[in-house]
């Protein structure tokens, strides 16, 4: 899939005492995840840097 194609939304942490926002144009520095990473491309590893959770606690802001 090219990047065009790629989910390029922020994805929000579900957690209740969270709210880390993931935004594809900046990356994770903490978790080594360069700027233009799409949500879907992080590694199944990744967690929140602020909480902890993994992806599935995740969802898309619209």
């Amino acid at each position: 899939m090219s990047n065009e194609e790629k989910d390029m939304r922020i994805y929000q942490c579900q957690m209740a005492t969270c709210g880390y926002m993931y935004i594809p144009s900046k990356g994770d520095k903490k978790g080594g995840i360069p700027k233009g990473t799409a949500f879907e491309d992080l590694p199944d590893t990744w967690k929140c840097p602020l909480c902890g959770a993994n992806k599935k606690a995740f969802k898309p802001i619209d």
